[in-house]
């Protein structure tokens, strides 16, 4: 009964990241739609375009060099022709991170300019990340999924000053932690079928421990800056403790 029993519960998850996917990602499970050739993805404008903004990010931002550092060191290599895939999303979504194959989707049709893509690269790797270090259950874990998302917001960018003012919100005090949970709230809603109470209450039971944990940082990178001392100070790690 038990070996029963395992066996439905991973087909009942596997049917919820198959569901997530159709929704979010439409071309994730694309069986009986027509392939596209590759000329025809060579060659559309969208998909070469965030090709190319992909690659800038990997070689430029500091943000996801310091990531895709962390993700080798952790023994989960990231190859940007294995583990990143432009595609088409429904709605207003950006990108997100497939946990059913370790992928990473960027929508082309909703990513615009460079400094979005670095967001929205990051924010994803972050996931990414999580899931290489931790046992994460997107999919029947709501806390799970609303710790990496408060990572995610608070680490990214997604919150610093100049795309707070981009949206018109301005506060004084602690208005980081007042975005970061928004954008986590706001990312829960988009990507799962649960209330609004349910995905609130969820951020805020694990906000304090996952708000904290900088992981691979060390800090909170407001800006460029922070972002390349992040990424020396992990550099050095290795060197500071081979000397130990």
């Amino acid at each position: 009964m038990e070996g029963a029993d395992a066996e439905t519960q991973r087909e009942r998850e596997r049917e919820q990241q198959q569901q997530f996917s159709y929704q979010v990602f439409p071309e994730r499970f694309s069986e009986g739609k027509p392939k596209r050739s590759f000329l025809h993805t060579s060659f559309c404008t969208h998909n070469q375009k965030c090709r190319l903004m992909l690659l800038k990010a990997t070689e430029l931002s500091p943000f996801v060099k310091l990531l895709l550092d962390a993700m080798k060191r952790s023994g989960c290599t990231v190859y940007r022709e294995r583990h990143f895939s432009c595609e088409d999303c429904n709605g207003n979504v950006s990108g997100g991170f497939d946990a059913a194959t370790s992928q990473i989707v960027l929508c082309q049709n909703n990513i615009h300019n460079q400094a979005h893509m670095n967001r929205v690269v990051t924010h994803e790797l972050i996931h990414a990340f999580d899931h290489c270090r931790a046992h994460v259950d997107w999919f029947a874990n709501v806390k799970h999924l609303a710790c990496s998302e408060v990572r995610a917001a608070n680490l990214s960018g997604d919150c610093s000053l100049p795309n707070e003012m981009v949206r018109f919100n301005f506060g004084l005090k602690q208005h980081h932690q007042t975005c970061v949970r928004d954008r986590a709230l706001r990312s829960i809603l988009a990507v799962r079928k649960v209330s609004k109470e349910d995905a609130q209450k969820a951020v805020d039971e694990v906000f304090e421990s996952c708000f904290n944990d900088h992981e691979p940082f060390g800090r909170i990178p407001h800006n460029k800056s922070d972002a390349k001392r992040a990424h020396r100070d992990f550099q050095n790690r290795d060197r500071y403790y081979s000397n130990v």
